[in-house]
């Protein structure tokens, strides 16, 4: 049974969120601010945030930047809009996802099982593969999903993990962001590929010497992305 923090300052959002989530089998605390929010997490533990963007006081980006600051917990942005500058800083906060408002619950409680099933473990593939996998300074340790970089370990969320673990399975293969959205973010929707691009942003941030001059994930203009080759 997994254990959801949902911040929402609506209460009747909040209520009927909670009361459906429940109802689909999880166990969730729901407080009103960012504010409760991140001392709820202080004081006991969580396997997902639903977060809501617009929230009085603290508003939803600050609270995604701390939450994600201090560790790899999967956050879901709830979002009024279905605004691009909404959910590409969102997303660029550290969300691993969104759902526009109003707010469909099966659509929120399908979001939460992708994303904690992303936390569980890597894309399974057929056939053997190396467990690690060493691309000039960068190792990446597929069975115990470590990434270390000059044998310093990156914390990655998980998925910046899976995102990298993807792509690193196949290296030099082009992979289209509907590739990516449907191995990793498990979407079949192209209009969220913003979620591809947010992510490759932060996972290049993290192993890159320069975002600006990608060496391990590489954009193939019109196409999509690949790793290396090196």
């Amino acid at each position: 049974m997994s254990r959801v923090l949902l911040i929402e300052d609506h209460q009747t959002v909040r209520d009927g969120l909670q009361l459906a989530l429940t109802r689909q089998g999880h166990t969730v605390d729901a407080v009103a601010t960012g504010e409760q929010g991140l001392a709820r997490l202080g004081t006991d533990t969580a396997d997902v945030v639903v977060l809501d963007l617009m929230l009085p006081g603290m508003d939803g980006f600050e609270v995604c930047r701390r939450i994600r600051s201090a560790g790899d917990l999967p956050i879901i942005m709830l979002t009024a809009r279905n605004d691009d500058i909404d959910v590409v800083a969102g997303l660029e906060a550290g969300a691993d996802d969104y759902v526009v408002k109003p707010v469909q619950a099966r659509v929120l409680e399908a979001r939460i099982r992708a994303v904690l099933r992303r936390t569980g473990g890597e894309p399974r593939r057929p056939g053997p593969e190396p467990t690690v996998q060493r691309y000039g300074a960068l190792t990446i340790d597929r069975s115990a999903l470590v990434v270390s970089k000059a044998g310093v370990p990156i914390g990655l969320a998980p998925t910046e993990l899976r995102l990298l673990l993807e792509l690193s399975g196949t290296p030099g293969r082009v992979l289209s962001r509907q590739q990516l959205l449907e191995a990793v973010w498990e979407h079949g929707y192209l209009g969220d590929s913003r979620l591809v691009d947010a992510c490759v942003q932060r996972l290049r941030a993290k192993i890159e010497d320069d975002s600006a001059a990608p060496v391990y994930v590489q954009t193939v203009r019109g196409f999509g992305y690949r790793f290396g080759p090196l």
